[in-house]
């Protein structure tokens, strides 16, 4: 890996040249950025002194995200180099951190982003849609964080603190209704109970009518509905001998629809919509449901030593999903007509549980609580997962009945030994280490007790996997002066063995090696205008050995796992906040990522629906494969933006404002080999939020918008059957009162 010149020629052009605290461009009076602390390190910092690119979401920016009933999804596009999505619907969303990431559509997948709840891993991707509310901050780092968080964290860490509860009585209560009779509600109260203790509940509630009429007489009315719930409980006790412990209940349920995929929707030889399309009609005829149920509990401890504090956090989680859904998007097939929309050469419609799902995690971590020039921390952790999934199949065209089922099992354990040290070198220079020796332990299973078309069944196949690796880290961050930090990090990460058992039309198990990703990133924070104006910039290049890849879809519903020789990126990413004139706040960032797979060998299947292929296509046995050498990653647009506006003056006896705030990207691949079809084009979306608040903003009332322009993109493809497609979240228009007590 080589650091990219360009990092020399933006911090010139980020260095100031003068005293900048007397920029016009900023009012010395006004009320200066508020200091932003993160824990991306296991210690609460200044996120200035932090030698990781790290992006932090709180405030009014957070909180409106939930505002139309969104969940998981709405943060794509929202931070530097983030993209978030799922074919799953609201219970199963995939991260992707520069371009790293999974798109398989398995249960049992892992992914290369971590999620933390409250310092707990949430390992499943089912677990990973538990919905935000109530929240204090959302801190995002880029880049490998393999030492301090470890499991599966090449690409970086998606991190959630919720409001604990505080000695003092408190509490709010918001409720939203819009569009397609959208209604948001959120609330949550706290306060002292004494001796010591307090608590805060909190609750969400949130739901939408189905938005999408069905033109088809069958057994769904209409589509991408849901009802969703969600609340969580903490008991606090703080101790005057400084102990403190934190217990948490968390849970959620959710009656909904699966993601709707919707036949022929693509334009043959392009990526646009076919004439004629309509986003709230489709044609279907396979039902389309989904229920989950999550539940989990918590308790973090620290004690307060004489020379160190002891933390201990023990968590379990437990959840059971299914989801139902018509995967060719249309109503009967070319044996059973009529059909439509289009070409439909098969039916297809299978669903997919998890009535099996158990996650324990142990941390026990010792860190210096002594100021000085040498700070450290060291602990281990303990992982344990088991789960079964069932897939099912279903004859669409004789009825919906059942006609496959396989059954597939995962038992994983995880031993992570780990430390972290860090040296003050002088008043200027911070150097830190650190090393993480993991081992991961996969067991796995896979059979189909009933095979579509009345074949033999499928006997139990198994595999098992013993992974070891040592992750590290090495940082420095240099005081450039009171206003300027710069940083040098290089980092190695690692991501165990992974399997899939797709083996309702399948007879193997497919198997991904361990993956090791290697970064180095440079980069700068500042804060000047007397901290009126807060920003970040980082160049970035990293190496992923091994990368599992999924090749999903292809001639069958099949996802294969495979490992590729080598995948490549680099780019930057800035990010800022800023006071402007007398009533204008600014934030936002920008992000370019450049990938590309770096295996002169591997081919895969390209689409059995008729898409334009553009890499080279070979056949092989009678079945077309690609090169996807220098192909990018999927869902690794190149572009990401963001900009958030706000404007705020007082009127009569409280405050009228504005905020409008915009995220768009530009195009990316769904699939690893490239078609002129499965790829979408830039989207660019907004939202706007005028209100008013009065008496010290204890009340608010808002009206709001998303998906302001009211853009329909393709967001997502199936490639096995026809030119089916998937599209973005429709223009919500709504009103919003809120009040805090």
């Amino acid at each position: 890996m080589r650091s990219s010149p360009l990092f020399i020629a933006l911090v010139c052009a980020a260095y100031p040249t003068a005293a900048d605290d007397s920029l016009s461009l900023f009012d010395l009076d006004l009320e200066q950025l508020m200091l932003i602390e993160v824990t991306v390190q296991r210690r609460v910092e200044n996120i200035l002194d932090v030698p990781i690119a790290t992006t932090v979401l709180r405030g009014n920016s957070l909180s409106a995200l939930n505002t139309a009933g969104e969940d998981m999804r709405s943060l794509t596009s929202r931070l530097p180099s983030l993209q978030v999505e799922s074919s799953f619907g609201r219970t199963f969303p995939r991260f992707y951190l520069r371009g790293i990431g999974n798109t398989s559509f398995d249960i049992y997948a892992s992914q290369p982003v971590s999620l933390l709840y409250d310092e707990v891993l949430l390992e499943s991707p089912i677990l990973k849609g538990f919905p935000m509310f109530d929240l204090a901050q959302l801190e995002v780092a880029r880049g490998p964080q393999g030492t301090l968080f470890g499991r599966n964290t090449p690409a970086g860490v998606v991190k959630f603190t919720s409001v604990q509860p505080t000695e003092a009585f408190e509490g709010f209560a918001r409720l939203g209704v819009g569009s397609y009779q959208t209604r948001n509600l959120e609330a949550a109260v706290g306060g002292a109970l004494g001796r010591g203790w307090s608590a805060r509940l909190s609750v969400l509630s949130q739901q939408r009518d189905d938005w999408v009429e069905n033109e088809f007489a069958g057994p769904e009315t209409g589509f991408d509905g849901y009802r969703d719930s969600a609340m969580r409980l903490q008991l606090r006790y703080q101790g005057k001998d400084g102990f403190e412990s934190l217990f948490k209940l968390h849970g959620r349920k959710l009656d909904g629809s699966a993601h709707l995929f919707r036949a022929n929707i693509i334009e043959p030889g392009s990526n646009r919509f076919v004439a004629g399309f309509r986003a709230d009609r489709a044609s279907q005829d396979g039902q389309n449901v989904q229920e989950l149920e999550h539940s989990g509990a918590s308790l973090r401890l620290v004690w307060p030593l004489a020379h160190f504090d002891l933390h201990a956090i023990t968590a379990f989680e437990t959840a059971d999903v299914f989801s139902r859904g018509d995967i060719d998007g249309g109503f009967g097939a070319s044996y059973a007509q009529p059909m439509g929309p289009g070409f439909i050469p098969f039916d297809s419609e299978t669903a997919a549980g998890l009535p099996r799902h158990g996650q324990f995690s142990q941390e026990l971590r010792l860190a210096s609580n002594a100021a000085g020039q040498f700070d450290w921390q060291a602990g281990l952790f303990w992982f344990d997962e088991g789960q079964k999934a069932e897939n099912f199949n279903y004859s669409t065209t004789a009825g919906g009945v059942q006609n496959g089922y396989a059954v597939i099992r995962q038992d994983n354990q995880a031993l992570a030994a780990f430390a972290s040290v860090g040296y003050a070198v002088n008043e200027r220079w911070q150097l830190r280490a650190g090393l993480r020796e993991t081992r991961d332990r996969k067991q796995f299973s896979a059979e189909r007790p009933q095979s579509p078309g009345g074949g033999a069944p499928l006997l139990p196949v198994r595999a098992t996997s013993d992974a070891s690796h040592l992750s590290w880290d090495l940082s420095a961050l240099w005081r450039v002066n009171e206003q300027h930090n710069a940083f040098l990090r290089l980092a190695e990460g690692f991501r165990a063995p992974s399997f899939q058992g797709r083996v309702m039309f399948t007879d193997s198990i497919s198997q991904a090696t361990s993956e090791t990703v290697r970064s180095v990133e440079a980069g700068l924070k500042a804060e000047s205008a007397d901290r009126r104006l807060r920003y970040a910039l980082t160049v970035f290049s990293f190496r992923l050995d091994a990368p599992q890849l999924t090749a999903v879809g292809g001639s069958g519903n099949v996802a294969r796992l495979l490992n590729a020789q080598r995948a490549e990126g680099q780019g930057v990413e800035v990010d800022f906040a800023a006071r402007l004139g007398s009533n204008w706040s600014l934030a936002g960032g920008l992000s370019y990522n450049h990938t590309a797979i770096r295996d002169s060998s591997l081919l895969v299947r390209v689409c059995g629906a008729p898409c334009t292929v553009v890499d080279p296509v070979v056949m092989v046995d009678g079945v077309r494969l690609a090169w996807i050498d220098g192909n990018p990653l999927p869902y690794a647009p190149r572009w990401i933006g963001q900009l958030n506006l706000r404007y705020e003056t007082d009127f009569g006896s409280g405050k009228a404002y504005m905020q409008n705030d915009w995220a768009w990207r530009s195009g990316m691949n769904f699939f690893l080999y490239q078609s002129l079809e499965y790829r979408t084009s830039s989207l660019l979306e907004g939202s706007l939020r005028l209100g008013y608040s009065w008496q010290n903003d204890r009340y608010d009332l808002a009206l709001f918008a998303r998906n302001l322009t009211d853009q329909t993109a393709l967001i997502g493809g199936i490639d096995f059957n026809n030119l089916t497609g998937m599209i973005n979240e429709p223009r919500v228009l709504g009103i919003e009162l809120r009040t805090r007590f």
